[in-house]
């Protein structure tokens, strides 16, 4: 039987921080967890895509899920994303996962190609039919490829089949499709956990929402611990404004994502480290422009400095 697990509120999903010669940094990535979970995280995710998931090795994606589990101990969930272009490796991380105590599973459609539903259901029963783990799905037609997404007839066929479906990482950005999930999933299995990829939250929330995977977290603990408590308080001029600023930060970071957060996170006195290439390391301009951002936005001036 599962054990429930509840997930409620401004979620944080790590980047990866890297040393100068572009080498996992354990120690700088053990610290990170810590002050998420420090400063208000309900749960952590990794590896994402900002935490430069696909240009990791598998061997540095089990030890960074090793060092997460250690460091979490057992204070809030964590989820271990499965998603590689080998869906072998994807089994391996499952069961790796299951084996080091992490709490749930997020896995997400064969990547570099335009699967089926069928296709994308039979890959996503595999894996989570390969542990005991409760699991999410991803939904990321926008990094798949229009089409490749979860319809809400693909979500009602993976509730019926998997006991251990528990919820979505919905990044579709499409409030149609979104409303069209969570009117399916939420009638299946009242306790279906919708996610958003990030937070676009204010408008989502009352129809179902119980929060997001953040990047703003990473920079600005306080305001997203704030734009919660404002949803669940019901006080909706607050939660527009937090949402304005919020928003504001996004569209600064998905330029040169995620090397502008992993930017703004330096500024914020949080050692990160460069980007790994094909993926861009934010230049001197870039973390120029940044600050002047922050600054607008009184960031720097209000939120917490280092680790």
């Amino acid at each position: 039987m599962l054990t429930p697990i509840k997930l409620k509120g401004v979620m944080q999903a790590p980047v990866t921080p890297m040393k100068e010669d572009f080498s996992f940094d354990g120690d700088g990535f053990a610290k990170m967890v810590d002050f998420h979970v420090r400063n208000g995280a309900p749960a952590i995710a990794w590896p994402h895509h900002k935490a430069e998931s696909l240009n990791l090795t598998i061997a540095e994606r089990k030890l960074g899920a090793e060092i997460a589990v250690k460091t979490v101990n057992k204070r809030v969930p964590v989820s271990i994303f499965t998603g590689t272009l080998s869906e072998e490796d994807s089994l391996d991380i499952a069961r790796h996962a299951e084996k080091i105590g992490a709490d749930l599973l997020l896995t997400i459609s064969p990547y570099c190609r335009r699967p089926s539903q069928d296709e994308i259901f039979d890959s996503i029963v595999r894996i989570a039919t390969a542990t005991s783990l409760p699991m999410l799905t991803y939904n990321s037609p926008w990094r798949n490829g229009e089409g490749v997404e979860f319809t809400g007839e693909l979500t009602a066929r993976l509730i019926e089949r998997l006991p251990n479906y528990i919820g979505m990482k919905d990044a579709s950005f499409h409030s149609q499709k979104y409303l069209e999930i969570s009117r399916v999933a939420l009638k299946m299995r009242p306790g279906f956990a919708i996610i958003m990829g990030v937070e676009h939250l204010l408008a989502s929330y009352p129809l179902g929402a119980c929060g997001s995977f953040s990047s703003s977290g990473a920079i600005a603990p306080n305001l997203c611990n704030k734009f919660f408590a404002s949803l669940e308080a019901h006080d909706w001029a607050t939660a527009r404004e937090c949402q304005f600023k919020i928003s504001r930060l996004w569209n600064v970071f998905k330029e040169q994502y995620p090397s502008s957060l992993k930017g703004a996170m330096i500024l914020m006195g949080r050692a990160v480290g460069p980007t790994r290439s094909p993926l861009p390391t934010a230049t001197k301009e870039r973390i120029a422009f940044l600050r002047q951002q922050l600054e607008e936005l009184n960031i720097l001036q209000t939120e917490p400095m280092g680790w």
